[in-house]
């Protein structure tokens, strides 16, 4: 993670929130950037910030025949392989498989906790979720649910554009999510966002203050534009 990712990130956490962020990507155009709603955080405190290193994923029938194809037999495929790529400030997300395991689990964070990983976001279900929390490791995902992956599923590629209900994550897209969801803010645009969003919720602060003082809701949106 380079010097001014470091800045961008602590810059997010310390000012911004996710809904002040989306509106902002509305008024830019960006009308569909919010995972869905059932990806949410493991714990409900939990907050996100880093860059997308995605991950594909493929479900896979375990009925003892040898196929063809270069990852036939291979627990997890390219799982592992994916998991010690991870660079410090990222995110693991991953999408493709069905509801019928977990994509991730205890061990996965400790390892891409190590790695100063910036968390995890699973189109699916995680395991171990008290071994998750007691790290203080981030995950967000569908919820919890202990069967595993390996006889079911494989990572078939990463570093790779992927989807999620119509959205698209490209490696090193920004992603931030709270406890009222995740956004996928792309790179090209990030930094007007940020910056948009920054003096959206700087204005919004003023506003909170002329309502407490008594200023009406009507003449508040005159005033400042926001509400």
């Amino acid at each position: 993670m380079n010097e001014n990712d470091s800045t961008l990130f602590q810059q997010i956490r310390d000012e911004l929130f996710v809904a002040a962020v989306g509106d902002v990507l509305d008024t830019m155009g960006y009308h569909h950037q919010f995972l869905p709603a059932g990806i949410a955080p493991l714990e409900r405190s939990m907050r996100i910030v880093g860059r997308a290193m995605p991950v594909l994923e493929a479900d896979v029938i375990n009925d003892g025949r040898k196929s063809a194809g270069p990852l036939s037999g291979k627990p997890f495929g390219l799982m592992l392989e994916a998991l010690d790529d991870l660079r410090p400030g990222e995110i693991y997300i991953a999408t493709g498989a069905s509801l019928r395991y977990a994509l991730w689990g205890g061990l996965m964070s400790t390892r891409a906790q190590r790695l100063k990983a910036a968390g995890a976001i699973l189109d699916g279900y995680v395991r171990d979720a008290n071994e998750i929390e007691h790290l203080g490791f981030t995950v967000f995902c569908r919820g919890t649910y202990a069967q595993d992956q390996g006889v079911r599923g494989q990572v078939i590629d990463y570093r790779c554009t992927i989807e999620i209900d119509g959205v698209r994550i490209a490696p090193g897209d920004l992603l931030f999510g709270d406890r009222e969801g995740v956004l996928v803010i792309p790179r090209e645009v990030e930094a007007e966002a940020v910056q948009k969003a920054l003096e959206k919720v700087r204005t919004e602060n003023k506003v909170a203050d002329a309502i407490r003082n008594g200023m009406g809701a009507c003449e508040a949106f005159r005033t400042f534009g926001v509400m």
